[in-house]
């Protein structure tokens, strides 16, 4: 009887420190299941080179920008252009307005989603804000563009699409001095 109870506990062990295992492995399971397939709607977090490939006149692709901030951001951020009707394969661009009214320098990060997830695999930014953390002096204002194109690869049965960008406070992870500088994604208009 003994020996029954020690190979059952010695199963139930290798159980729990197998799921442990596996929850810890869940994770990077997903983000390479979303890279795969496009399901959760992540962009590319790079600049994508632009092919100048033949235009897809035969269709267009509304492309729907909304934008928020994060809970406690309170910077003004809003698309210049809330709706824009593109062709596959066609370099198009899009600004984004941000004003910082608080009374401190602040640096924010914008992170992308787009809806329906599938069409994340086919939007290619070339110049995008997101692709940096930008700083925004007190009472700054800024537009910061997004350059893009909808490959023509694009499955027949997306004709609409949704970019969200959310904007997040990252003042407290420490930017280099020298970003706002030498970011080419942020031209500052006013600074109070």
């Amino acid at each position: 009887m003994a020996g029954s109870n020690s190979a059952l506990v010695t199963k139930l062990v290798a159980i729990v420190v197998g799921m442990f295992a596996f929850g810890f492995a869940l994770v990077p399971l997903y983000d390479v299941f979303c890279d795969i397939t496009g399901i959760n709607g992540k962009t590319n977090t790079t600049a994508a080179v632009f092919n100048a490939a033949e235009v897809d006149e035969s269709r267009t692709i509304t492309v729907e920008f909304i934008t928020r901030t994060h809970t406690g951001m309170p910077w003004e951020f809003r698309a210049q252009t809330q709706r824009v009707k593109v062709h596959p394969g066609e370099l198009n661009m899009v600004e984004f307005y941000v004003r910082n009214p608080a009374s401190r320098d602040m640096v924010a990060q914008a992170i992308p989603s787009v809806s329906p997830g599938q069409a994340a695999l086919y939007l290619n930014k070339t110049e995008c804000f997101c692709f940096n953390s930008q700083p925004l002096v007190a009472g700054g204002e800024s537009l910061m563009p997004m350059r893009f194109y909808v490959d023509p690869q694009l499955p027949e049965d997306i004709t609409y699409f949704t970019v969200q960008y959310t904007l997040f406070d990252v003042t407290s992870k420490g930017a280099d001095d020298n970003q706002t500088n030498n970011n080419p994604f942020l031209t500052t208009f006013a600074q109070n």
